[in-house]
């Protein structure tokens, strides 16, 4: 089959490109791109997208959501979880391994891409756990699980407190290639936490987790990367401290890429005021302070990527007393206007924020995609730059409806999202 998205502005990063082009595809790849008008046969009797006014950029990628699937399907599961992606404007998703059973094993990460062959509407490369049911203690069959088709390692949602645990992590992911992407902090400081420490958690009566609880745990775990001479990925950056950290240790050459996501760019811990269980997250919201670091680490390179940490709850977790709700919030269906919205206040290049959402998470994960060069899978996402919307949870393609973000509008959306040449979602007439 022959398709044309036709007359789009092209921001390809890994390709330098910024400019109108045709996209052809056929077979579900990536033929050729093409300046508008010229003359080819291909365009004979083929289907075609009209994307003038539209941004065609290589396929998101989120390289940091929980779907849930298996074990709290009443949260969210893989056609859900997926669906939603797609709606966001991504073709592929990560997904982090805290299901229940844990996917520790090869017949969870088979589970996982079998359930999205038969029910997910975009790609999913299973995160595997760092240890035998994320338990900190003995670490999981690393060649299994990437013969299985697991692309990375984490206990995400708890660091593994074991230092001389931690140094054998990063030395058997190495091994087997497979990137370990760290939760840092020290669960000692952060105890019992449920917001950010600071004047603020003692107004509101909560206990705080304080910057240095994540901050040790960045430090720590960038210093066994070295001892272990291992790539080491670092999720969900949150602080000044972190980020400073993590810019030091480029300069001095390791190998440490990290992310954060939007709500650390956009939301500070006053958010939680009024006991608002969902803007709880772990790690929490930080000052004013922090987001800007944080901010200014996406513009300079010290931060490698945007994820979401999409993490759905139902409000049987939610709906309680602030100190006893779950940590987490959903992002799939609301990063991209967040992130272009640092496009409009001159933090970042719209070419940049591209690479941060899909070649950059693509590089780290050693997965394809995050590209639009002739041959590649067409895994495509066109934006309106300038669509204003209400966030309305109730409309989410998610199940959770767990986000800071609602009645606030935002700008930017993804109109359409096709992952190898399939059209699986679109707003477009």
């Amino acid at each position: 089959m022959r398709i044309i998205v036709k007359g789009g502005r092209v921001v390809d990063p890994a390709n330098g490109l910024d400019d109108l082009r045709d996209i052809l595809i056929e077979d579900g790849r990536i033929l050729d791109m093409v300046t508008p008008g010229a003359e080819t046969g291909f365009y004979d009797g083929v289907e075609i997208i009209e994307a003038s006014g539209l941004i065609a950029v290589p396929g998101l990628i989120d390289m940091h959501v929980h779907l849930r699937e298996p074990g709290e399907e009443y949260k969210e599961n893989i056609a859900t979880g997926t669906a939603a992606a797609a709606a966001g404007g991504f073709t592929a998703v990560a997904a982090m391994p805290n299901t229940i059973p844990v996917n520790d094993n090869r017949s969870l990460t088979e589970y996982i891409l079998n359930q999205t062959r038969l029910t997910g509407v975009v790609r999913v490369y299973p995160v595997a756990a760092m240890t035998m049911g994320s338990r900190g203690d003995e670490l999981c069959q690393y060649g299994e699980l990437a013969d299985a088709g697991a692309v990375a390692v984490s206990d995400d949602g708890r660091p593994v407190p074991n230092t001389e645990v931690m140094r054998r992590v990063l030395e058997y992911s190495k091994v087997y290639n497979l990137l370990a992407i760290c939760h840092s902090e020290d669960l000692d400081l952060s105890a019992g936490g449920a917001m950010n420490e600071g004047t603020l958690s003692t107004r509101l009566g909560l206990n705080g987790m304080p910057v240095t609880a994540e901050e040790l745990g960045v430090y720590r775990d960038i210093q066994l990367a070295a001892l272990a001479e291992a790539p080491i990925h670092i999720a969900h950056i949150s602080t000044a401290g972190s980020v400073a950290i993590v810019r030091q240790a480029k300069a001095s050459g390791l190998p440490v890429t990290a992310e954060t996501a939007p709500h650390y760019f956009s939301l500070t811990e006053e958010a939680v005021i009024g006991y608002r269980t969902e803007a709880k997250m772990n790690p929490p919201l930080r000052t004013r302070k922090d987001v800007d670091s944080v901010r200014q680490g996406l513009a300079d390179g010290t931060l490698d990527a945007v994820a979401t940490d999409h993490a759905p709850h139902s409000e049987i977790e939610k709906d309680v007393e602030f100190d006893r709700a779950a940590f987490g919030i959903v992002g799939l269906e609301t990063a991209l206007p967040l992130t272009l919205d640092l496009v409009r206040r001159g933090y970042l290049s719209l070419s940049r924020t591209i690479a941060l959402m899909s070649a950059n998470p693509a590089k780290i994960l050693g997965i394809p995609g995050g590209t639009l060069t002739p041959g590649v899978a067409a895994d495509i996402t066109l934006i309106d730059l300038e669509a204003k919307w209400v966030v309305e949870a109730i409309k989410f393609k998610s199940l959770g409806r767990n986000t800071p973000f609602e009645g606030h509008t935002v700008r930017g959306r993804a109109e359409l999202t096709m992952v190898g040449g399939k059209i699986v979602q679109s707003r477009l007439n």
